[in-house]
């Protein structure tokens, strides 16, 4: 590992869509404690990551890192399939 790729972020979501070509939209799920009520609440967020081989489908668990910024909407790129959607 060199030493530019320690400090990339990582994030691990489920692929939404899967119809562009070679890009993937991932949704990143966090639950959050509510400041005053104190019960948990989940946000999301919509990424958009560069998949090479067009391999993920929709509702894969899929891993993305950070990268440099491959179109206008892309900063993310795809490293690992952890799980198949059913």
């Amino acid at each position: 590992m060199s030493e530019n790729q320690k400090h990339r972020k990582t994030r691990i979501g489920v692929v939404t869509s899967s119809a562009m070509d070679k890009s993937i939209t991932i949704s990143v799920v966090r639950k959050l404690r509510h400041p005053i009520y104190g019960k948990f609440v989940k946000k999301s967020k919509k990424f958009m990551a560069h998949d090479e081989k067009n391999e993920c489908n929709a509702g894969d668990t899929v891993k993305i890192v950070e990268s440099r910024p491959l179109s206008k909407r892309k900063r993310w790129r795809l490293t690992q399939i952890l799980e198949r959607a059913k």
